[in-house]
C-alpha cells in the first residue's frame, strides 16, 4: 500500500489536494459508522435486493430499513431503481463496491457462507 508522502516541502496545492481526499474519505467513513448501513452494504455487494429482501433478511420494519437506504442513497453509495412497485437496490459504483469488498471479506463473508 502507498501511503502519502507528507513532508513540509510539500506544495500547498498538493496538501489541499490531500486535505480534500481526506474530506471525501472521512465522509464515507461518517456514512459507513452505522452496524445498519454496514450489513445492507454487505448484503447488496452479494447482488441487487428489493427493500422487501433487505426487510426481511434484517428482520425490520420497512421504515427503519428505508430510512437507512436513504442516508446511503444521499451519501451516493447505492442506487435504485424502480420495476412496478418494487425498488431495487445496488452498490453505487466500483469505489464502493471495492471497499464494501474488502470490508465483506473481512467481516461478512465467513458469517454469511453459513446462511447458504
Amino acid at each position: 500500500m502507498m501511503l502519502p508522502a507528507i513532508n513540509k516541502d510539500m506544495s500547498e496545492k498538493d496538501l489541499d489536494l490531500l486535505m480534500e481526499q481526506a474530506r471525501k474519505a472521512s465522509d464515507l467513513l461518517k456514512a459507513l459508522s452505522h452496524e445498519v448501513r454496514l450489513v445492507i452494504l454487505c448484503l447488496l455487494s452479494e447482488g441487487e435486493k428489493s427493500v422487501s429482501e433487505l426487510e426481511e433478511i434484517l428482520t425490520m420494519p420497512q421504515a427503519a430499513v428505508s430510512q437507512q437506504l436513504a442516508r446511503l442513497r444521499l451519501e451516493s453509495l447505492v442506487q435504485s431503481r424502480r420495476d412496478g412497485r418494487m425498488i431495487y437496490y445496488s452498490l453505487m459504483n466500483d469505489e464502493v463496491s471495492s471497499i464494501i469488498s474488502s470490508l465483506y471479506d473481512l467481516f461478512c463473508k465467513d458469517v454469511r457462507a453459513g446462511d447458504r
